[in-house]
């Protein structure tokens, strides 16, 4: 598996347009857990987040490769760390104590996966980005119903 793109890189090719569009499915999926269980954070959120990391991730190696690439002094890198940190703030702005209890954990979490998951199509790594997804997916939907039924939690419970 190729991690660099060549330095012909065609930004007006397929590439760009599946690395976006398998962001937004991802984070269409994402967000439908947080839909069907009745929080904010739902759909679109997930969907637009998704994508706009994806976006802002593709855009930093676009330009890393525009500026010389190993022959510059551009670091995509701090794009990306930058991407992840700012998913961050979003997150933590969504979680509430109140009356003795932590609430929209889980959409935080959900919002800063959302955000990996972006990253991880941006910069081309299908694979990784796809099992990120279906894993992601799985552990949502799966240990939402082992918590229900071990633990007696309802699904709107975060």
């Amino acid at each position: 598996m190729e991690l660099n793109p060549p330095m012909h890189f065609d930004a007006l090719g397929w590439d760009p347009w599946l690395r976006l569009a398998g962001a937004a499915l991802a984070g269409l999926l994402l967000g439908l857990d947080r839909e069907v269980r009745g929080h904010g954070a739902g759909l679109r959120t997930h969907a637009i987040l998704c994508f706009s990391a994806a976006l802002v991730t593709l855009t930093a190696l676009l330009l890393y490769y525009q500026l010389g690439g190993t022959e510059s002094q551009a670091d995509p890198l701090r794009v990306i760390e930058g991407t992840a940190a700012m998913a961050g703030v979003i997150g933590g702005a969504l979680i509430v104590f109140s009356k003795g209890q932590v609430k929209n954990l889980t959409t935080a979490a959900h919002i800063w996966l959302a955000a990996a998951i972006g990253i991880t199509f941006g910069a081309g790594l299908y694979p990784l980005a796809i099992i990120g997804t279906v894993g992601s997916v799985l552990l949502l939907t799966v240990f939402a119903w082992i918590e229900a039924r071990a633990f007696g939690k309802s699904d709107g419970e975060d």
